[in-house]
């Protein structure tokens, strides 16, 4: 981030500290398509991922004070929506399709029905991923967080990082070749 849009944010986030409504709006509008991207990666459902945005931006506005600025605020409001979206995802209740064909992509084609299917099977695989490996994945690919952010964000070394991102790629690769 340039000097002039971190000036601009650090001013937005100092307001939005003083109760300032129409910063934090600001603030949270500039981050809202990315962390909408990152709750709908976690949750995998546009309802769910709505629903995890608002508690999201709520829980922001609530505890904008304990905001230290050792972060950026959208580092900060991703690891807030992260943490909604997952404990989304833990609540709600899986149900598994009785039948099996529902899994089964269609052969390749160049259909917008084929797409969306390619999309539903990646949400899948997603799914299936182990949570920390899911948020890892979600966070620095869609969220944009660095592997030392993903790192305090998780409480765990850089390494260990690096390491579930690989194998969630791998896991990934593996669930989206079918069976």
């Amino acid at each position: 981030m340039s000097p002039a849009p971190a000036a601009a944010e650090a001013d937005l986030v100092a307001r939005a500290r003083a109760r300032d409504a129409v910063a934090f709006a600001e603030l949270a509008r500039r981050a809202r398509t990315q962390i909408f991207a990152t709750c709908m990666s976690i949750t995998g459902n546009h309802h769910d991922a709505e629903d995890a945005l608002q508690e999201a931006l709520t829980a922001a506005w609530q505890h904008i004070g304990a905001f230290d600025g050792r972060s950026r605020f959208s580092t900060w409001l991703h690891r807030i929506a992260a943490n909604v979206s997952i404990d989304i995802v833990r609540r709600r209740r899986r149900v598994v399709p009785e039948d099996q064909s529902e899994w089964e992509l269609p052969a390749p084609g160049s259909s917008i029905g084929d797409r969306v299917a390619d999309g539903d099977a990646v949400q899948r695989a997603l799914a299936g991923l182990p949570d920390d490996f899911r948020e890892a994945l979600v966070l620095f690919e869609i969220g944009g967080l660095s592997y030392r952010e993903l790192a305090e964000h998780q409480q765990v070394p850089v390494q260990t990082i690096k390491s579930r991102l690989f194998r969630a790629r791998s896991m990934m690769r593996r669930g989206l070749a079918g069976p």
